[in-house]
């Protein structure tokens, strides 16, 4: 399964709002899993195995709840059983498909 989430504290009390300690706490522990990971200005993505994958949102979220008071987590999750390597692989098609709908165009 492929999993993209953002987590993030609130009532954090900085008056610049800012995250970043917070998000790099939660990513520290996305990195040290061993789990194919990914991380862009928006969200990381996962892949593994179910239990595998929740282990590790959990520990990220718990991560940041200890820079504030409450923590936001958006999560979207891509179930396809018996396939792996989709964090490139969905990719991979991705461009191919546009080099040749390019070509098309020529």
């Amino acid at each position: 399964m492929l999993v993209a989430f953002s987590v993030a504290p609130s009532g954090t009390g900085r008056a610049d709002g800012s995250v970043h300690d917070a998000v790099a706490a939660a990513v520290r522990i996305v990195r040290e899993s061993g789990l194919p990971n990914r991380t862009t200005s928006m969200f990381t993505e996962l892949e593994g195995e179910w239990d595998e994958v929740f282990d590790v949102v959990r520990r990220a979220t718990e991560a940041v709840g200890e820079y504030g008071s409450r923590v936001s987590l958006v999560l979207k999750a891509d179930i396809r059983p018996g396939y792996s390597g989709e964090l490139d692989a969905k990719i991979e098609r991705l461009e191919s498909a546009i080099d040749e709908a390019g070509e098309g165009l020529a």
